[in-house]
């Protein structure tokens, strides 16, 4: 008798026929066949096409935040895991745009399709930031303000160097220098002027 078919096998495969069909040409039943399976067995795990798509979309979207979340935790100034936190965010989709284009505008527009995933991303990577503000506020590093307001302009003044829509300006030579004059602006206003 076969193991049970979990979840994950089936995200997995799910990502393997997308790779092979397309966003828009594959089905359930395209996941069902490579998995062996019928599609009503998909259908335990998941309510529709649409239920799946989501899934595979938060489990890339997860694939992005899990590493930033280790930042937070880490030990080092907030100016520092600030810096290290955008870099990183900004070398993981920079780094899957520039290896495999074709994989990174499927799972950018599957992610578009679910927009309370792209909600709820950015949401905990505002939040991941909200932490490391809130910690150079309470270290005397940071000016005080509304953390979570800072944390967002922070995130959404850097956007040009991690938002999928702005992945064809990535390739540009100037775009490490260009961060770094962002960089530069934003710990201006940060830092506590002494």
């Amino acid at each position: 008798m076969a193991a049970p078919l979990t979840r994950e096998q089936i995200l997995n495969t799910t990502e393997q026929v997308l790779r092979r069909f397309g966003l828009d040409k594959t089905s359930v039943v395209d996941v069902a066949r490579a998995l062996g399976v019928s599609h009503g067995t998909l259908y335990r795990h998941f309510s529709s096409k649409a239920a799946l798509k989501e899934a595979v979309a938060e489990r890339w979207l997860h694939e992005v935040s899990a590493p930033l979340a280790i930042i937070v935790e880490n030990a080092g100034s907030a100016l520092e895991k600030t810096q290290l936190w955008l870099e990183r965010l900004i070398h993981i989709k920079q780094s899957k745009a520039l290896e495999d284009p074709e994989l990174f505008a499927m799972y950018n527009a599957l992610a578009e399709e679910s927009v309370e995933s792209i909600e709820k991303h950015i949401n905990d990577l505002i939040s991941q930031l909200t932490q490391i503000v809130e910690e150079g506020m309470q270290a005397g590093e940071f000016q005080n303000a509304d953390a979570r307001e800072v944390a967002s302009a922070v995130f959404y003044a850097t956007a040009r160097f991690h938002h999928p829509a702005l992945a064809k300006e990535w390739i540009s030579p100037a775009i490490n220098h260009e961060f770094e004059q962002v960089w530069n602006l934003l710990v201006s206003g940060l830092l506590i002027r002494k």
